[in-house]
């Protein structure tokens, strides 16, 4: 009698405890809890883990770009390699908190099919915070970096303002350094004839294709021809004037012409097309313009074709000057085709033994106010898009390096973000001075076209 009142309560106190919902949520809570926290932990060591490898890799690759660089110029022996790697890398590598040691090994091969090579490899050991506690005390990182030389060769067109405003607060000087500079830096890079070509193109409104070649079939003389010239009354002092009155309008001889060009017919004017004697649209317009002359009194001086001779190409910018209205978009379709074989800039042909890069760099300190048919510049604007949209569509792909050199304050160059073939590709300058490392980061990046892979 007395037993069964006590299985029963027992019983009773069983059930209202099946059914407590309090009991049941601290219960799971306290079973769920130490996977949540290891998924947590996990994470969180997880993601350490691949900034560290990140950083591992960006330090790779600069050693290697720095090791190839050493190896090309004779500076280091095949015995210093792997001293050398870690070294670079040790004074690249910033997360040492996450890995304080990290191993450097070199492989380099010499005289490839690919050219020289060298690969890089970097491996260490992460301790982890939360994942120790399911087993896994280290992670182990690694990752690499491989630099090729010696098969890749490399064409750059300089396009530079020249326009008036380029003698306002330093620039002109400021450009004429950089450019110097530049060249200094990739003709570094050139070890044999041919690895690095450079081109000059000053422009303003009109660029400068030089007096010399007033004989040439791809000078359309057609415009120029009715604007200078004499008529048989020299009442008269211009063609339509002259032969409205019935009298001859005689064309000025073309050995009179100063050099300048100005757009070629639409949409010519955004293509590298080769000029062909059968198709005037095709042909370069001749320009009497004022500032353009022969020699180095020019105001605007003559383009200087792809050129390895590093000398001629700083007397070319050493003798620049400011004048003139700004036509970038005249500026850059002479800078693709300085790195176009056939007329009118006749490249040199490309070695089918080597891989080529092609790249131009476009400086300029305003926004465009005139070319061949506008003076509004959304207008010029948009030629110059379709323009650069071509240079760096397939099978060109040329690289385009743009920079807005803007003292002044005016907008942001909306065609200069849009021509640059990437984002980290457009500078823009707000001091004169600055233009200097901008053109030694762009030498740098155009470094890594050339050396690395």
């Amino acid at each position: 009698m007395f037993r069964l009142p006590v299985v029963s309560r027992i019983g009773r106190q069983l059930a209202r405890f099946a059914v407590a919902e309090q009991g049941n949520i601290a219960v799971i809570f306290a079973i769920a809890l130490l996977p949540v926290l290891s998924f947590v932990g996990a994470a969180v060591d997880y993601s350490r883990a691949v900034q560290a490898r990140s950083s591992m890799q960006a330090a790779l690759d600069s050693t290697a770009l720095m090791l190839s660089k050493d190896l090309s110029a004779g500076t280091i022996t095949t015995a210093d390699i792997n001293t050398k790697a870690q070294s670079y890398f040790n004074a690249l590598f910033t997360d040492t908190n996450t890995l304080p040691k990290v191993t450097v090994a070199a492989n380099y091969t010499a005289s490839s099919s690919m050219g020289s090579t060298i690969q890089v490899t970097g491996s260490g050991t992460y301790t982890t915070t939360f994942m120790k506690v399911a087993g896994f005390p280290t992670l182990d990182i690694g990752t690499s970096s491989t630099s090729a030389w010696g098969m890749t060769r490399m064409r750059v067109a300089m396009v530079l303002d020249n326009t008036g405003s380029m003698a306002d607060n330093g620039k002109m000087a400021a450009m004429q350094t950089a450019a110097k500079n530049l060249i200094d830096q990739l003709s570094a890079l050139a070890k044999n004839t041919g690895d690095v070509y450079i081109s000059i193109i000053p422009f303003a409104k009109d660029v400068n294709v030089g007096a010399s070649n007033y004989s040439k079939y791809w000078i359309d003389f057609t415009d120029w021809g009715a604007a200078n010239g004499t008529c048989s009354n020299s009442r008269y002092t211009s063609q339509s004037q002259c032969v409205n009155a019935g009298k001859t309008w005689t064309a000025a001889n073309h050995n009179t012409w100063t050099g300048c060009v100005v757009d070629r017919d639409q949409d010519y004017d955004i293509k590298n097309t080769t000029p062909t004697s059968g198709n005037t649209s095709t042909l370069f317009p001749a320009d009497q313009y004022s500032y353009c002359r022969s020699g180095s009194s020019a105001y605007l001086q003559p383009i200087m074709p792809l050129s390895y001779d590093w000398s001629s190409l700083k007397t070319v910018i050493d003798n620049m000057k400011p004048t003139g209205n700004t036509n970038q978009g005249i500026g850059l379709a002479w800078g693709w085709l300085t790195l176009s074989t056939g007329d009118p800039m006749n490249a040199p042909a490309k070695d089918t033994n080597y891989t080529y890069k092609d790249a131009i760099v476009l400086l300029s300190d305003g926004l465009n106010t005139q070319n061949r048919w506008y003076t509004n510049a959304s207008q010029i604007d948009d030629r110059q898009k379709k323009l650069c949209g071509n240079a760096k569509a397939s099978p060109y792909n040329i690289t385009i390096y743009t920079v807005q050199v803007n003292t002044s304050g005016d907008p942001t160059s909306g065609v200069l973000q849009y021509c640059a073939s990437s984002a980290d590709k457009f500078y823009l300058v707000k001091s004169a001075t600055d233009t200097i490392s901008v053109f030694k980061d762009i030498g740098t990046s155009l470094s890594k076209l050339r050396v690395a892979r």
